[in-house]
């Protein structure tokens, strides 16, 4: 008998390796709020440990601008509700133009992670299960997948972490993917760096930063009509396509 008693069979081993990524990341996102450590990543925590935040950072940018990078790629990856902390913290370091662009950095790392993760583990099983509906939206969605992908980093409609996953079962390519994350979060990044570029003077008069200016007319009105410009490729395809067909 060659068979091996009590051997996990091969298909079992390549399940558990495919969701093994996806268990880490909500692993990570458990013991976050187990720990308690959503109790000090608070802009009380950022206020009182500012003078010896910019100190360290003085003395040592290149390790300091590495740290962030890792910190803001990690708590995006474990979808931790940290990302507009994280992004002022990086404006009111660096300031708003390296702050700015590290953050979009980190935070295109970490949504790779995500979507890579959820791409292994479920992607296939969920498109196997899919019905025709489903398989017709992946197909439509895939097909303007850029355009549609910007529009909804541009615009916050649905939570980050959904946005993280949802190409991942649509069958987006990663490519795709990193590029409209990279450039569709750049203008509410840099609003919110700029914010945390402003956060000493706010400290210094005991004030509360303005997390709401992303809705403010003047920025929320130039980000909407990148929005709107972003699906003008995908709306012309459907025009273009309907006049191919024949009446």
């Amino acid at each position: 008998m060659n068979e091996t008693s009590g051997a996990p069979a091969p298909e079992t081993k390549a399940a558990w390796r495919r969701f093994l990524p996806l268990a880490v990341l909500l692993a990570g996102l458990a013991l976050f709020f187990g720990l308690g450590l959503n109790e000090y990543v608070t802009l009380d925590t950022l206020k009182e440990n500012r003078e010896a935040l910019t100190a360290w950072v003085g003395a040592n940018l290149v390790l300091a601008l590495a740290v962030y990078v890792t910190v803001y790629t990690l708590a995006t990856a474990f979808s931790l509700p940290t990302g507009a902390l994280l992004t002022l913290t990086g404006g009111f370091l660096f300031g708003t133009w390296v702050g700015g662009l590290f953050t979009v950095i980190g935070a295109t790392a970490g949504a790779t992670l995500v979507f890579l993760a959820a791409k292994t583990a479920l992607a296939g099983m969920l498109r196997a299960k899919a019905g025709s509906a489903v398989q017709k939206m992946e197909e439509g969605f895939r097909e303007n997948a850029f355009s549609y992908l910007l529009v909804l980093r541009l615009v916050p409609l649905f939570p980050f972490f959904l946005v993280n996953l949802a190409p991942a079962f649509l069958g987006v390519p990663l490519r795709t993917y990193v590029t409209a994350t990279f450039l569709g979060i750049i203008p509410g990044t840099f609003v919110y760096a700029s914010v945390g570029n402003g956060l000493g003077a706010v400290f210094a008069a005991g004030d509360e930063p303005d997390l709401g200016i992303i809705f403010q007319a003047e920025v929320l009105g130039p980000i909407l009509a990148l929005a709107a410009l972003s699906l003008v490729p995908a709306i012309y395809k459907k025009i273009k396509g309907r006049r191919g067909v024949p009446s």
